[in-house]
């Protein structure tokens, strides 16, 4: 079931790595506008953010560019992440060739679900090692987590991922309008 979020949650997670452990503090702002100007605060003084879409309904994917202003006005030097969630939900209405407002941006990208836990870590690896400054910076035991809800269709999502491969050598659109 998802219950929206109503302001923000914020939430510790651990990652151990060879250096030691890392914690992310996470603040899950809303993603509904009338909480927008809530955010712009929440968002002071963080050193990262994901900017996280849902590949199911297209309109969150229209609205990634209004929060990546967002952040860069608010803090023009944060380093960000592009997330498409629910990649394990067979009715996906953003296929991996519209995705390329990270490509325009230089963002790192990465499908994940958030419910199955697929791919979640990596976004997280990839900032820790950005602020680390170490490339070769590896988790060496995942953090405690509830069990998934749901369970990934692997063929499926070895499908998406070749799309995503594909989408990525294609040349970018002139403008946009392509979101």
């Amino acid at each position: 079931m998802n219950v929206p979020i109503v302001g923000v949650d914020v939430y510790p997670l651990d990652f151990f790595t060879n250096c030691g452990k890392i914690r992310f503090s996470c603040w899950d702002t809303a993603g509904h506008e009338e909480f927008c100007g809530q955010r712009n605060g929440y968002c002071n003084g963080g050193q990262c953010a994901i900017i996280m879409f849902d590949v199911t309904a297209r309109l969150t994917y229209v609205n990634v560019p209004t929060w990546h202003r967002m952040l860069y006005r608010v803090h023009e030097n944060i380093l960000i992440v592009l997330c498409g969630n629910k990649v394990d939900v067979k009715n996906r209405q953003v296929k991996a060739k519209q995705v390329t407002f990270h490509r325009k941006k230089n963002l790192q990208y990465y499908e994940i679900s958030a419910q199955s836990y697929y791919n979640f870590e990596k976004p997280f690896l990839y900032l820790a090692r950005k602020f680390a400054g170490d490339p070769n910076l590896h988790f060496v035991e995942c953090p405690a987590l509830a069990p998934p809800e749901v369970r990934v269709d692997l063929a499926a999502h070895q499908q998406h991922e070749a799309e995503l491969a594909q989408a990525a050598s294609q040349p970018l659109p002139d403008d946009d309008d392509a979101l």
